[in-house]
């Protein structure tokens, strides 16, 4: 799992007007909860470009005040019309308490039906997965290569150690569908 540090400075005063004027000095409010105590804090904007603009996900170890925190970004908030953001909140993580995440699904190999002219179409680009912190992937791939037309991978074919997946067990994760041209070649070029 991939790791980004940040460093924050515990907020004295916690309030819509101490959060204004943090964001207008360039700094975002954050709350860290989940551990013994609720922390309130404030970030660089420009800190955040590593967690937040990249497809992948990632534990993220927070400096407030010498102490370290390691956390997962439970939520975050865009203002509406900049979509600058807004306000974060980290969940700690705990050794021996689950936690939920969002994990990006990846594909490997080339499925049967492509090769055949079919179209290989990714339904759900991350699932949702329960599982200890030591126990989560940083993504979960699948290998597409026995798919033939018209076949899928559903969430109840999927069976991962130490995961525990969310999604309903109906839910296609990636299909192979055939295309207009191989449609209208098997039914005689008609």
């Amino acid at each position: 799992m991939k790791k980004v540090s940040l460093s924050g400075s515990r907020r004295e005063n916690v309030g819509k007007k101490d959060a204004k004027a943090l964001r207008n000095s360039g700094n975002v409010p954050c709350v860290l909860y989940g551990g013994k105590e609720q922390i309130h804090f404030s970030v660089p904007t420009v800190e955040f470009k590593p967690l937040v603009y990249t497809p992948g996900v990632a534990f993220v170890d927070i400096t407030i005040d010498g102490n370290t925190y390691a956390a997962i970004l439970q939520d975050i908030q865009y203002h509406p019309v900049s979509d600058n953001i807004y306000h974060v909140d980290f969940k700690e993580l705990v050794d021996d308490k689950k936690i939920v995440m969002s994990i990006p699904v990846k594909t490997t190999g080339l499925a049967k039906g492509v090769s055949l002219g079919g179209k290989m179409i990714a339904k759900l680009r991350k699932i949702s997965v329960k599982a200890l912190p030591k126990d989560m992937p940083e993504d979960v791939m699948l290998d597409v290569t026995p798919l033939d037309m018209g076949q899928s991978i559903k969430i109840k074919d999927l069976n991962f150690e130490n995961l525990e997946l969310l999604d309903s067990p109906n839910s296609v994760v990636v299909t192979i569908r055939a295309t207009r041209a191989v449609a209208a070649a098997t039914r005689g070029g008609k």
